[in-house]
Protein backbone atom coordinates (compact mmCIF):
# COMPACT_ATOMS: atom_id res chain seq x y z
CA UNK A 1 0.00 0.00 0.00
CA UNK A 2 1.39 3.31 -0.82
CA UNK A 3 1.25 6.29 2.26
CA UNK A 4 1.54 9.53 2.13
CA UNK A 5 0.34 12.76 0.30
CA UNK A 6 0.59 13.70 -3.78
CA UNK A 7 0.03 17.35 -4.40
CA UNK A 8 -2.96 16.92 -7.50
CA UNK A 9 -3.99 19.58 -9.91
CA UNK A 10 -7.57 19.32 -9.97
CA UNK A 11 -8.71 20.00 -13.62
CA UNK A 12 -11.62 22.09 -14.94
CA UNK A 13 -14.86 19.36 -15.11
CA UNK A 14 -13.58 17.39 -12.37
CA UNK A 15 -15.35 16.94 -8.80
CA UNK A 16 -12.77 16.24 -5.92
CA UNK A 17 -14.37 12.89 -5.86
CA UNK A 18 -13.60 12.32 -9.24
CA UNK A 19 -9.98 12.79 -9.15
CA UNK A 20 -10.35 10.13 -6.08
CA UNK A 21 -11.70 7.87 -8.25
CA UNK A 22 -9.39 7.91 -11.29
CA UNK A 23 -6.50 7.96 -8.49
CA UNK A 24 -8.04 4.36 -7.12
CA UNK A 25 -8.03 3.32 -10.38
CA UNK A 26 -4.22 4.64 -11.71
CA UNK A 27 -2.83 3.22 -8.45
CA UNK A 28 -5.05 -0.04 -8.03
CA UNK A 29 -5.34 1.12 -4.35
CA UNK A 30 -8.95 1.65 -2.44
CA UNK A 31 -7.58 3.81 0.69
CA UNK A 32 -7.47 7.30 -0.65
CA UNK A 33 -8.80 10.10 0.41
CA UNK A 34 -9.32 14.08 -0.67
CA UNK A 35 -8.96 17.16 1.58
CA UNK A 36 -11.97 19.43 1.08
CA UNK A 37 -14.30 19.78 -1.83
CA UNK A 38 -13.30 22.09 -4.88
CA UNK A 39 -16.10 23.34 -7.19
CA UNK A 40 -16.13 21.02 -10.52
CA UNK A 41 -15.90 24.56 -12.69
CA UNK A 42 -12.75 25.38 -10.24
CA UNK A 43 -9.02 24.27 -10.90
CA UNK A 44 -5.44 23.95 -8.61
CA UNK A 45 -3.90 22.24 -5.44
CA UNK A 46 -5.93 19.47 -4.07
CA UNK A 47 -3.75 17.63 -1.68
CA UNK A 48 -5.02 13.65 -1.62
CA UNK A 49 -4.01 11.33 1.02
CA UNK A 50 -3.06 7.65 0.32
CA UNK A 51 -3.22 4.77 2.90
CA UNK A 52 -2.38 5.89 6.53
CA UNK A 53 -1.90 9.24 4.99
CA UNK A 54 -5.94 9.02 5.46
CA UNK A 55 -5.94 9.90 8.49
CA UNK A 56 -4.79 13.64 7.96
CA UNK A 57 -7.73 14.14 5.61
CA UNK A 58 -9.27 16.69 8.30
CA UNK A 59 -6.32 17.89 8.86
CA UNK A 60 -5.52 19.44 5.43
CA UNK A 61 -8.84 20.56 5.19
CA UNK A 62 -8.49 23.04 8.25
CA UNK A 63 -5.61 24.06 6.87
CA UNK A 64 -5.68 28.03 5.14
CA UNK A 65 -5.67 28.53 1.70
CA UNK A 66 -4.73 30.75 -1.16
CA UNK A 67 -6.73 31.28 -4.05
CA UNK A 68 -6.29 33.39 -7.82
CA UNK A 69 -9.62 34.68 -8.74
CA UNK A 70 -11.61 36.48 -11.34
CA UNK A 71 -14.44 38.64 -9.62
CA UNK A 72 -16.66 40.64 -12.31
CA UNK A 73 -19.17 43.49 -11.46
CA UNK A 74 -22.31 43.57 -12.85
CA UNK A 75 -23.72 40.66 -12.99
CA UNK A 76 -25.40 38.32 -10.21
CA UNK A 77 -26.30 34.21 -10.87
CA UNK A 78 -28.18 31.89 -8.40
CA UNK A 79 -24.49 29.93 -8.18
CA UNK A 80 -22.57 33.07 -7.36
CA UNK A 81 -20.62 32.29 -10.29
CA UNK A 82 -20.73 31.90 -13.87
CA UNK A 83 -22.04 28.49 -13.86
CA UNK A 84 -25.49 29.59 -12.72
CA UNK A 85 -28.47 31.47 -14.28
CA UNK A 86 -28.28 35.03 -14.61
CA UNK A 87 -30.17 36.97 -11.99
CA UNK A 88 -29.52 40.81 -12.00
CA UNK A 89 -27.34 42.42 -15.12
CA UNK A 90 -26.44 46.02 -15.47
CA UNK A 91 -23.28 48.25 -16.73
CA UNK A 92 -20.74 49.46 -13.96
CA UNK A 93 -20.86 53.28 -14.19
CA UNK A 94 -19.64 55.47 -12.01
CA UNK A 95 -17.97 53.46 -9.70
CA UNK A 96 -13.90 54.08 -9.64
CA UNK A 97 -11.04 51.70 -9.15
CA UNK A 98 -10.49 53.54 -5.77
CA UNK A 99 -13.50 52.79 -4.64
CA UNK A 100 -13.26 49.40 -5.56
CA UNK A 101 -9.99 49.17 -4.14
CA UNK A 102 -11.20 50.50 -0.84
CA UNK A 103 -14.46 48.30 -0.40
CA UNK A 104 -12.21 45.17 -1.24
CA UNK A 105 -9.70 46.21 1.11
CA UNK A 106 -12.87 46.20 3.76
CA UNK A 107 -13.55 42.38 3.39
CA UNK A 108 -10.00 42.02 5.37
CA UNK A 109 -10.29 40.47 8.38
CA UNK A 110 -13.28 38.21 9.89
CA UNK A 111 -16.48 38.52 8.49
CA UNK A 112 -20.01 36.83 8.95
CA UNK A 113 -20.62 34.84 5.18
CA UNK A 114 -23.84 33.70 4.70
CA UNK A 115 -23.36 29.84 2.92
CA UNK A 116 -24.79 29.82 -1.09
CA UNK A 117 -27.36 27.32 -1.37
CA UNK A 118 -25.49 25.87 -4.20
CA UNK A 119 -23.09 24.27 -2.04
CA UNK A 120 -21.88 21.02 -0.11
CA UNK A 121 -23.15 21.79 3.33
CA UNK A 122 -25.62 19.48 4.74
CA UNK A 123 -28.70 20.75 6.31
CA UNK A 124 -30.92 17.64 8.05
CA UNK A 125 -29.23 15.32 6.15
CA UNK A 126 -29.11 17.09 2.62
CA UNK A 127 -26.77 18.88 0.78
CA UNK A 128 -27.69 22.33 -0.08
CA UNK A 129 -27.36 22.14 -3.99
CA UNK A 130 -29.76 19.33 -3.94
CA UNK A 131 -32.41 21.61 -2.33
CA UNK A 132 -31.40 24.10 -4.68
CA UNK A 133 -31.83 21.75 -7.68
CA UNK A 134 -35.31 21.56 -6.18
CA UNK A 135 -36.00 25.00 -6.86
CA UNK A 136 -36.26 25.31 -2.98
CA UNK A 137 -34.19 28.06 -0.39
CA UNK A 138 -33.60 27.26 3.30
CA UNK A 139 -32.39 29.34 6.20
CA UNK A 140 -28.85 29.36 6.61
CA UNK A 141 -27.13 30.03 9.44
CA UNK A 142 -23.93 33.05 8.92
CA UNK A 143 -20.20 31.20 9.49
CA UNK A 144 -17.42 33.55 10.91
CA UNK A 145 -14.59 33.17 8.47
CA UNK A 146 -11.36 35.31 8.00
CA UNK A 147 -10.12 36.99 4.76
CA UNK A 148 -6.42 37.13 5.77
CA UNK A 149 -5.54 39.09 2.83
CA UNK A 150 -6.32 40.27 -0.37
CA UNK A 151 -4.26 41.52 -3.10
CA UNK A 152 -5.48 43.09 -6.16
CA UNK A 153 -3.65 42.26 -9.03
CA UNK A 154 -5.46 44.19 -11.91
CA UNK A 155 -8.40 46.55 -11.96
CA UNK A 156 -9.52 46.36 -15.70
CA UNK A 157 -13.81 46.86 -15.23
CA UNK A 158 -15.88 45.11 -14.68
CA UNK A 159 -12.99 42.64 -13.74
CA UNK A 160 -11.05 42.50 -10.90
CA UNK A 161 -8.50 39.80 -11.02
CA UNK A 162 -7.31 38.97 -6.96
CA UNK A 163 -5.56 36.69 -4.71
CA UNK A 164 -7.14 35.69 -1.46
CA UNK A 165 -5.30 34.26 1.14
CA UNK A 166 -8.13 32.86 3.78
CA UNK A 167 -9.77 30.56 6.58
CA UNK A 168 -11.30 27.10 5.77
CA UNK A 169 -14.83 27.26 5.13
CA UNK A 170 -14.47 30.50 3.25
CA UNK A 171 -16.71 30.49 -0.34
CA UNK A 172 -14.56 32.74 -2.62
CA UNK A 173 -17.76 32.99 -5.09
CA UNK A 174 -19.56 34.26 -1.96
CA UNK A 175 -16.64 37.10 -1.19
CA UNK A 176 -17.32 37.89 -4.73
CA UNK A 177 -20.96 38.17 -4.39
CA UNK A 178 -20.77 40.14 -1.26
CA UNK A 179 -18.39 42.79 -3.47
CA UNK A 180 -20.67 43.79 -5.88
CA UNK A 181 -23.23 43.67 -3.43
CA UNK A 182 -21.55 46.56 -0.68
CA UNK A 183 -20.38 48.18 -4.34
CA UNK A 184 -24.22 48.16 -5.01
CA UNK A 185 -23.93 46.69 -8.77
CA UNK A 186 -23.51 43.12 -7.53
CA UNK A 187 -21.12 40.80 -9.07
CA UNK A 188 -20.41 37.18 -9.31
CA UNK A 189 -17.03 34.83 -9.70
CA UNK A 190 -15.77 34.45 -13.21
CA UNK A 191 -12.86 32.14 -12.38
CA UNK A 192 -11.48 30.06 -9.49
CA UNK A 193 -7.90 28.73 -9.07
CA UNK A 194 -6.91 27.20 -5.86
CA UNK A 195 -2.87 28.15 -5.55
CA UNK A 196 -2.05 26.56 -1.98
CA UNK A 197 -3.11 24.70 0.45
CA UNK A 198 -0.66 24.56 3.61
CA UNK A 199 2.57 23.80 2.40
CA UNK A 200 1.22 22.49 -0.71
CA UNK A 201 1.88 25.23 -4.11
CA UNK A 202 0.50 24.96 -7.25
CA UNK A 203 4.02 24.50 -9.36
CA UNK A 204 4.53 21.69 -7.27
CA UNK A 205 1.28 20.13 -8.38
CA UNK A 206 0.42 16.99 -10.64
CA UNK A 207 -2.51 16.12 -13.19
CA UNK A 208 -3.90 13.10 -13.30
CA UNK A 209 -2.11 12.32 -16.57
CA UNK A 210 1.32 13.11 -15.00
CA UNK A 211 0.16 10.84 -12.07
CA UNK A 212 -0.37 7.87 -14.46
CA UNK A 213 2.44 8.74 -16.35
CA UNK A 214 4.65 8.51 -13.17
CA UNK A 215 2.85 5.29 -11.77
CA UNK A 216 3.23 3.22 -15.12
CA UNK A 217 7.11 4.43 -15.31
CA UNK A 218 7.75 3.24 -11.65
CA UNK A 219 8.35 6.89 -10.60
CA UNK A 220 5.15 7.82 -8.67
CA UNK A 221 6.76 7.74 -5.56
CA UNK A 222 9.16 9.99 -5.67
CA UNK A 223 5.91 12.84 -5.91
CA UNK A 224 4.60 10.82 -2.47
CA UNK A 225 5.02 13.25 0.43
CA UNK A 226 5.67 11.31 3.62
CA UNK A 227 3.16 11.49 5.91
CA UNK A 228 5.77 12.68 8.75
CA UNK A 229 7.02 15.38 6.45
CA UNK A 230 3.62 17.62 7.22
CA UNK A 231 4.55 17.48 11.03
CA UNK A 232 8.75 18.76 10.72
CA UNK A 233 7.46 21.52 12.97
CA UNK A 234 7.24 18.98 15.80
CA UNK A 235 10.71 17.35 17.69
CA UNK A 236 11.90 13.96 16.60
CA UNK A 237 11.82 11.35 19.46
CA UNK A 238 13.46 8.11 19.45
CA UNK A 239 12.35 5.34 21.05
CA UNK A 240 14.69 1.96 21.92
CA UNK A 241 14.42 -1.20 21.05
CA UNK A 242 12.98 -2.24 24.58
CA UNK A 243 10.09 0.02 24.15
CA UNK A 244 9.22 -0.51 20.27
CA UNK A 245 6.57 -2.84 21.47
CA UNK A 246 4.88 -1.00 23.87
CA UNK A 247 4.57 1.91 21.10
CA UNK A 248 3.77 -0.11 18.07
CA UNK A 249 0.86 -1.32 19.75
CA UNK A 250 0.15 2.33 20.87
CA UNK A 251 0.74 1.86 24.29
CA UNK A 252 2.18 5.03 26.60
CA UNK A 253 6.22 5.40 26.51
CA UNK A 254 8.28 6.21 29.31
CA UNK A 255 11.06 8.92 29.58
CA UNK A 256 13.30 5.97 30.51
CA UNK A 257 12.16 4.66 26.95
CA UNK A 258 13.47 7.36 24.54
CA UNK A 259 16.88 7.39 23.40
CA UNK A 260 16.89 11.90 23.27
CA UNK A 261 17.56 12.07 27.34
CA UNK A 262 16.08 16.02 27.35
CA UNK A 263 13.47 18.44 29.23
CA UNK A 264 10.17 17.95 27.78
CA UNK A 265 7.37 20.16 28.39
CA UNK A 266 4.11 18.93 29.85
CA UNK A 267 1.63 18.60 26.71
CA UNK A 268 4.27 18.84 23.82
CA UNK A 269 3.22 16.99 20.94
CA UNK A 270 6.54 14.67 19.21
CA UNK A 271 6.95 12.66 16.39
CA UNK A 272 8.15 9.29 17.42
CA UNK A 273 10.44 6.92 15.57
CA UNK A 274 11.65 3.80 16.49
CA UNK A 275 15.18 2.90 15.99
CA UNK A 276 14.97 1.72 12.86
CA UNK A 277 13.86 5.21 11.84
CA UNK A 278 9.98 3.96 10.72
CA UNK A 279 7.64 6.70 11.82
CA UNK A 280 4.94 5.78 14.38
CA UNK A 281 2.62 8.15 14.82
CA UNK A 282 2.42 11.50 17.08
CA UNK A 283 2.70 11.14 20.71
CA UNK A 284 2.18 14.11 23.72
CA UNK A 285 4.58 14.23 26.96
CA UNK A 286 3.01 14.52 30.24
CA UNK A 287 4.08 13.74 33.74
CA UNK A 288 6.92 11.79 32.52
CA UNK A 289 5.24 9.61 29.97
CA UNK A 290 4.86 9.95 25.75
CA UNK A 291 0.96 9.28 25.43
CA UNK A 292 -0.34 8.63 21.46
CA UNK A 293 -2.25 10.93 19.83
CA UNK A 294 -2.50 9.82 16.29
CA UNK A 295 -1.08 6.12 15.10
CA UNK A 296 0.44 6.33 11.34
CA UNK A 297 2.95 2.60 12.05
CA UNK A 298 2.71 0.92 9.14
CA UNK A 299 3.39 -3.07 9.66
CA UNK A 300 4.97 -3.88 6.17
CA UNK A 301 7.46 -1.05 7.32
CA UNK A 302 8.51 -2.73 10.43
CA UNK A 303 8.56 -6.18 8.60
CA UNK A 304 11.04 -4.74 5.64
Amino acid sequence: MINGIINVYKEKGFTSHDVVAKLRGIIKQKKIGHTGTLDPNAEGVLPVCLGKATKLCDLLTDQDKTYGTVLLLGKTTDTQDMTGKILTEQEVLGITKQEVTNCIQAYIGEYDQLPPMFSAIKVQGKKLYELAREGKEIERRTRRVTIYQIKILEIALPRVRMEVQCSKGTYIRTLCHDIGATLGCGGCMESLVRTKVSRFELKNSYTLNQLETLFQSGTFGQVVLPVDEMFQHLRRVTITPAAEALAYNGNEIKYSGVVEQVIYVDGESVRLYDSKGHFIGIFHYKDGRFRVEKMFLCQEQIRG
